[in-house]
């Protein structure tokens, strides 16, 4: 049959964008039947050389061969319609419009009046659904449901076209550990089928457990191809970032002082229940739960993007009061949000505006004069702190990679001087390479007196990073764990799903 025949073939694909050159003359071969990963710090060229396939960025120069046949000048409908689907790392639901409404988008089946046939619809939903094991009603509002749900939604939608290749974007990014299990039975399903799978992830573990064979970019070069059970850790990092790297985890011991921050018994409406918890100067506090946890909506509401129902926040022992992210940071907090592109980054604005949006007062001068130079001197220091790719602080931010938007927010919550930094899944999306950074960024930060509140699906991040570990299940606080060094990943995961408690009331 077609064993061993490659059904797609990238040759000396090159794109440039103004300023960058994205991908310098790189190779890609997939099998039939074949879960394919491609790996790479952010800006690697990963993500471009998968628009380049799917027809959104054109590629300026090279061949693509699909099925044995060469594709010229086609788009992203040509694309889906000769077997290609992408799930992108950015989701982009229609947020008030039905889960039928967004799978069948442009396609919707029609009665013979020519009308939308919204029974057949949900019948074709239940029916995708059903694949991956969602139930859902497929007349629910994308807007109700969790990123988690909303990335499942998208695989649906992906496999609904029923593509022969499907490219799949950092796909696990918002599931947890059941749902990650429940995508790759899916993907092996479907490599039963002989279809082919493209795999984006920065997660090794899952590179090594559901991948064949993995290629390695590196700056926008092609570095090499190999079977995944031939090489080890070690082996594949080297190729990604061209250096050994020793730590992952960069902690730095450092003094923790005096208690900067006091909450007590917070509360929403529905969420969370009574949290309470202190953290001192120079100590970075780790948030871990598993999703719908409401640790997301803690820190929301500490940072006054929600409302609490009760509870008090303390600042150096005076209670404050805070309603809205300007009182936060007036009381010197910034947060990192979860999903950058949502509510995050301003796409169509450039690394400079981004950066310095959060602290435009400092420079507006006596005169309402935009002092350019000041503003452009301090985002040049970050982009230098924090090593953000990119050609000049004047590219506008939507072509630089996931990471790099990352490291942007980051370099503009540093530009407000916050001495509370908090931080929900600040390397999600992010390459082996860039957490490092990121890391050794956190815990310089911490050494500088700065408290920080780290929340991370990652438990290895958890341990690695925290001086602290608070614990949350189902709304409520279950322990707040010394880091010592033989704490387990499975100790951890009893509170997370509330199988041990070390607070009362709980």
């Amino acid at each position: 049959m077609t064993e061993n025949k490659n059904i797609l073939e990238m040759k000396n694909i090159v794109k440039t964008f103004p300023g960058v050159k994205a991908l310098k003359g790189v190779n890609l071969s997939v099998k039939y039947g074949e879960i394919h990963a491609l790996m790479g710090e952010n800006g690697a060229g990963k993500s471009t050389l998968m628009k380049c396939l799917i027809g959104i960025h054109p590629p300026t120069s090279g061949e693509i061969y699909f099925d044995g046949k060469l594709i010229e000048n086609y788009n992203t409908a040509e694309a889906l319609r000769i077997g290609i689907s992408m799930i992108h790392q950015e989701l982009s639901p229609v947020e008030h419009r039905s889960i039928m409404e967004n799978i069948w988008l442009g396609r919707e089946p029609k009665t013979k009046f020519g009308l939308v046939d919204h029974k057949k619809m949900y019948e074709m939903t239940l029916e995708v659904l059903k694949k991956i094991d969602l139930e859902e009603d497929p007349k629910k509002l994308m807007v109700n449901l969790t990123v988690a749900k909303m990335q499942m939604i998208e695989i649906a939608k992906a496999i609904s076209y029923n593509a022969q290749l499907i490219v799949m974007d950092e796909p696990t990014s918002a599931l947890t550990n059941k749902e990650i299990k429940q995508l790759f039975s899916i993907m092996r399903k479907l490599k039963e089928e002989g279809k082919s799978i493209v795999y984006i992830s920065h997660k090794l573990e899952e590179i090594f457990e559901i991948t064949d064979r993995v290629t390695v970019y590196r700056d926008g070069n092609f570095i090499g191809t190999e079977d995944t059970d031939k090489i080890d850790t070690g082996k594949l990092i080297k190729m990604m970032v061209g250096r050994n790297i020793d730590e992952m985890f960069p902690k730095v011991e450092c003094p923790i002082g005096d208690v900067r921050l006091t909450v007590k018994n917070l509360s929403d409406r529905n969420s969370f229940k009574n949290v309470s918890f202190d953290l001192r100067k120079g100590e970075i506090l780790g948030v871990a739960g598993l999703v719908g946890a409401g640790r997301t909506e803690v820190i929301e509401t500490l940072f006054g993007l929600r409302n609490k129902t009760s509870g008090q926040v303390m600042i150096e022992g005076k209670e404050v009061t805070i309603n809205s992210p300007q009182d936060a940071k007036v009381n010197k907090m910034a947060l990192l949000t979860e999903d950058r592109r949502l509510n995050g980054i301003f796409p169509m604005l450039t690394v400079f505006q981004n950066a310095f949006m959060a602290n435009i007062q400092k420079y507006i001068k006596k005169s309402k004069l935009f002092d350019h130079k000041m503003a452009v001197k301090d985002v040049n220091k970050f982009v230098d702190i924090i090593k953000i790719k990119t050609p000049t602080i004047y590219q506008r931010i939507e072509n630089l990679s996931g990471g790099n938007q990352q490291k942007v927010l980051v370099a503009r919550w540093l530009l407000t001087e916050p001495e509370i930094l908090i931080l929900d899944e600040p390397t999600r999306g992010i390459d082996v390479g860039a957490k490092a950074e990121i890391h050794r960024l956190i815990s310089t930060l911490a050494g500088q007196g700065k408290s920080i509140i780290m929340v991370s699906s990652e438990l290895p991040e958890i341990m690695g990073m925290s001086d602290r570990i608070m614990v949350m299940h189902e709304g409520k606080v279950t322990g707040i764990i010394d880091n010592k060094k033989d704490l387990t990943q499975e100790e951890l995961m009893l509170y997370a799903t509330g199988q041990a408690s070390s607070l009362p009331n709980n």
